[in-house]
């Protein structure tokens, strides 16, 4: 005989919609200070269950997954030619020494050792051309005279 598993219950999809509901929030505003009890309150769950259900779902938990996406668009930024301590606080960090503490957890390496390895980006990336329009990207000096 075989068993079957109980139907879900009405509300059962709930938490993932919730979840759903905090990640857009998160990818919209992570340049600004997020704290667990508004994304929970977007959710629609407690704190204790969003923690849970956000850990279950992304495989990591909230803070950790909000310092990785702030760490991601800080490297583009770098890359870009933004200045460290612009881009520690355009990234949502406190400063520019919060920047590279998280910095260096995620990536393994302080932001300079990361510009040196991966250097500018191409003057075709969608970032650098935005920059440029705005007028602030800054060239290197090794390529100011060509």
């Amino acid at each position: 005989m075989e068993i079957k598993p109980p139907p879900p219950c009405p509300g059962a999809r709930r938490p993932a919609r919730g979840i759903d509901n905090a990640l857009a929030y998160i990818h919209r505003h992570f340049g600004e200070q997020l704290s667990l009890e508004a994304l929970a309150q977007i959710a629609g769950l407690s704190v204790c269950r969003f923690a849970t259900v956000f850990r279950q779902r992304m495989g990591i938990p909230p803070h950790r997954y909000i310092c990785i996406l702030r760490v991601r668009h800080a490297q583009a930024l770098l890359r870009s030619g933004m200045p460290a301590a612009n881009v520690a606080s355009e990234a949502g960090f406190y400063d520019q020494s919060h920047l590279s503490r998280h910095f260096k957890n995620v990536c393994g390496m302080t932001p300079r050792q990361y510009l040196q390895e991966a250097g500018p980006l191409p003057e075709g990336h969608v970032l650098y051309a935005a920059r440029a329009a705005a007028g602030r990207y800054s060239v290197p000096q090794a390529l100011a005279g060509q």
